[in-house]
């Protein structure tokens, strides 16, 4: 009798599809995650999941599988234009995410098609492509799947297309709800057989969340997942191999601060969060000026055209450092990414959780620092109790330049980045008057580093 080894692929209850179980072999996925011996044998069975999980668990592979196990086991073969499964998902990096790890599997199915409908791309070149291969798997951000229900009189009849529909996941369903997607998910819902597999994963569990449950899953049974050696009673939302870090720093001593560091760790990849997009296209900018030798991108949900290029090159990079805002905060997986720098942190501590979770993915280890005023230090305290996340103290690094003066001289010089420094200055006040009551400090700190 063959030995079974606990924890692996094998060990599931439902045998994976031998193809499936190479695809896993091919990736060096060895052995399950918690998340996934806990939901794959539920969808299995039938059962709508509503799962929560800490950040980096491994919750793609666990609806991925499943999708592909029952659709291989469906009576009636999928034709082209019928639709089997759609994967829901916030941003258009995490879809195209979602996409590549599906293509792993369905380059061993060629049955199946799989299409990535998202934002930044002609909707009608999408129209065209679903009629020309078909699109039995749909990845999807929630604004272009509804609005190609609305292209019915353009030659694709989505709602007749979806009476096939076997599984519907929506990942990331707080963050989903957080960006205001709960019309369209409502509109979505409305339009899908009631007849089907729901898979609903997330991070944090909120009131918002929980009515998502009760409207689109039906007797959902409920997995929480805990990491390894973390005690019932516990909420850590962080996973155990990160290192979390905060740095105490005057408002004139933060951007030498970040600047000093990028420097000393010119060898690793990085990335650095702030709170607005203007922000990140002003301290990009100052970032590529001050730090030599190293590549530097900057990323921000204004983007239209440009997000895909730039998130698919600097997941390929070695080392290297991503400026962002919290667009790349949830569920996204850049490989090996060592720091998590946070300039500010953010307004709800949720936030800084999933910026924080974006290293240290899947056993491997990572690092995150956040910078605060000297007034922010309650904040350390709030999230050991709030988040369960303790923080350990980074010192002041010492023998740093002062560089404000040649930021404020170069932007001076360069009306682009003047202009840039003040339309950071807009977005910074009106991100924070509502949330921060120290507003005042944040301020001087932001006035230190603009040529105003």
């Amino acid at each position: 009798m063959e030995h079974v080894t606990e924890g692996s692929w094998e060990s599931l209850p439902v045998p994976l599809h031998p193809r499936v179980l190479g695809a896993l072999r091919e990736l060096g996925f060895p052995y399950m995650t918690p998340v996934q011996s806990a939901t794959i044998p539920l969808f299995m069975r039938n059962k709508d999941v509503a799962a929560e999980a800490v950040t980096g668990s491994g919750k793609t592979l666990a609806f991925v599988i499943p999708i592909l196990e029952i659709l291989l086991r469906r009576e009636e073969k999928l034709k082209k234009s019928q639709v089997g499964a759609i994967i829901i998902t916030p941003t258009r990096e995490l879809a195209i995410q979602i996409d590549e790890v599906l293509s792993h599997f369905t380059r061993h199915f060629p049955q199946f098609s799989q299409i990535l409908w998202i934002g930044g791309r002609n909707p009608g070149e999408d129209v065209e492509r679903f009629r020309q291969q078909g699109g039995n798997i749909i990845v999807a951000t929630p604004g272009r799947l509804e609005d190609m229900f609305r292209r019915k009189a353009e030659g694709l009849d989505l709602a007749s297309c979806v009476r096939s529909l076997d599984v519907l996941v929506l990942d990331e369903a707080d963050r989903l709800l957080d960006m205001g997607f709960e019309a369209s998910i409502n509109t979505i819902l409305e339009v899908l057989p009631k007849q089907r597999r729901t898979g609903l994963f997330s991070a944090t569990q909120t009131q918002e969340v929980e009515n998502l449950v009760r409207a689109g899953l039906r007797n959902p049974v409920r997995v929480s997942v805990k990491e390894k050696g973390v005690a019932a009673s516990s909420v850590q939302k962080t996973p155990s191999r990160l290192e979390n870090y905060y740095m105490v720093c005057k408002a004139d001593e933060k951007f030498n601060q970040l600047v000093h560091f990028l420097r000393n760790h010119k060898q690793e990849k990085h990335l650095v969060f702030f709170s607005t997009c203007a922000c990140v296209e002003y301290y990009g900018k100052a970032l590529e000026a001050l730090v030599k030798g190293v590549k530097i991108m900057c990323i921000h949900g204004k983007m239209k055209y440009k997000r895909n290029k730039i998130f698919m090159e600097f997941r390929k990079l070695q080392s290297g450092i991503l400026v962002c805002t919290d667009v790349m905060a949830r569920g996204i997986d850049i490989p090996e990414v060592n720091w998590v720098l946070q300039y500010d942190p953010p307004s709800s501590a949720s936030a800084f959780v999933h910026r924080c979770g974006r290293t240290a993915r899947i056993g491997h280890r990572g690092s995150a620092l956040v910078f605060l005023l000297p007034m922010e230090e309650s904040y350390i305290n709030f999230l050991a109790i709030n988040q369960k996340c303790p923080l350990q103290e980074m010192k002041l690094q010492k023998n740093t330049v002062d560089l404000l003066p040649k930021l404020k001289s170069m932007a001076l010089a360069d009306r682009a980045v003047f202009e840039k420094g003040m339309k950071a200055f807009v977005s910074y006040v009106q991100a924070y008057a509502k949330h921060e009551c120290n507003l005042i400090f944040r301020l001087k700190a932001l006035l230190e580093v603009l040529p105003c």
